[in-house]
């Protein structure tokens, strides 16, 4: 596996990889960008069908980062790591360790934190072995888990956006979910009592189960979701949800969701931009999770003074949305314009 080679090596300041026989540990590490302080990220656990696909995933993952930080106005790199496996069947407390112990070994260059496939519970286990875990709080409503951050920061996007498209509040608009795990619940709440009408769609019945019975969330098949006539479309699984095969059928005019790497490919933001679709990039929309977590790093448990900067994603957005309407670009790629800029030095970042 040549990294140098692979199509999404962007630079990346460390690769690091762990094949543990004893525990049955197969996860690679990647830090990408360390300008703005260290490398933060969470640790996801997932059945990738094959190695490359595996690194593909950390490497555009932590590159993400970096720019989720820059442009939420956070001290914090970019960093990911992850774990070939089947969250259900391989996780072990032995094998947490070993992780633990693998992230230990890089002396704070990366700090993890819950992600898809891990929790709470797997970060207090690999704390055992390493204080460069975060997400982890003992005494408050949701463990340090930062799923319910994440999500107002999602709806605060999805608000922001259905504003610049369409003019209006959330009250009639029609929203599809992709996903409606821990973030999409939250999410779908929130999106609910602004009186929106909210569809649905998880691989995991138990999570539709328990949006339509407590939310009234309308349940529609997986297959048909990116295609639903909605006026917004919410990806809030894993990436690449809009791709070559998807990207035609899409009715929806807005799409502003949780999932990270949402376009399969850079072009899908070209692509989005020439169908009149409003794209919120991801890592913009999504960082109230890595809001929460600096806080968590900061020792500051203050619910309002991260609530008001996890509002400010809105503000994000209006400025990404004016520029590209001024010249005509990709909401993607002003996004990334505007990260650049701030790692560059050419625009201050913002403190917390």
């Amino acid at each position: 596996m040549n990294v140098f080679d692979h199509p999404d090596f962007d630079h990346h300041e460390l690769v690091a990889f762990k094949d543990d026989q004893a525990s049955g540990l197969k996860a690679i590490i990647a830090v990408h960008n360390s300008t703005l302080g260290p490398a933060l990220g969470g640790c996801r656990m997932f059945s990738y069908t094959s190695n490359s696909e595996a690194l593909s995933d950390v490497l555009r993952l932590s590159r993400g980062m970096t720019y989720k930080s820059a442009l939420a106005g956070i001290a914090l790199g970019g960093g990911k790591s992850v774990i070939i496996g089947n969250p259900q069947q391989d996780k072990s407390r032995q094998l947490l360790l070993a992780m633990g112990g693998f992230i230990n070994s890089l002396s704070g260059t990366y700090i993890t934190a819950e992600d898809s496939g891990t929790g709470v519970a797997d970060m207090a286990v690999m704390g055992e072995k390493t204080p460069y875990v975060s997400g982890v709080i003992s005494g408050e409503e949701h463990g340090g888990d930062p799923s319910p951050i994440t999500a107002y920061g999602v709806y605060r996007g999805v608000v922001a956006s259905v504003a610049h498209k369409f003019k209006s509040d959330l009250k009639g608009v029609r929203i599809a979910l992709q996903g409606i795990g821990n973030v999409g619940f939250h999410l779908a709440r929130q999106l609910v009592e602004s009186g929106a009408t909210v569809y649905a769609a998880d691989i995991n019945p138990a999570n539709i189960q328990r949006a339509v019975n407590q939310l009234g969330v309308i349940e529609l098949p997986l297959e048909d979701i990116l295609s639903a006539d909605v006026d917004v479309l919410a990806p809030c699984a894993l990436g690449g949800a809009i791709n070559i095969n998807s990207i035609e059928s899409i009715k929806a005019k807005v799409i502003a969701g949780a999932a990270n790497n949402q376009l399969a490919t850079a072009d899908m933001g070209d692509a989005l931009k020439q169908k009149g679709i409003l794209y919120a990039p991801d890592y913009v929309v999504n960082a109230g999770g890595i809001i929460d977590v600096y806080y968590q790093t900061q020792g500051i448990r203050d619910r309002k003074k991260v609530d008001a900067h996890v509002e400010r994603i809105g503000d994000t957005l209006k400025t990404i949305f004016t520029r590209a309407d001024q010249t005509g670009s990709a909401t993607s790629r002003i996004a990334d314009e505007l990260a650049e800029e701030i790692l560059a030095g050419d625009v201050k970042e913002m403190s917390a």
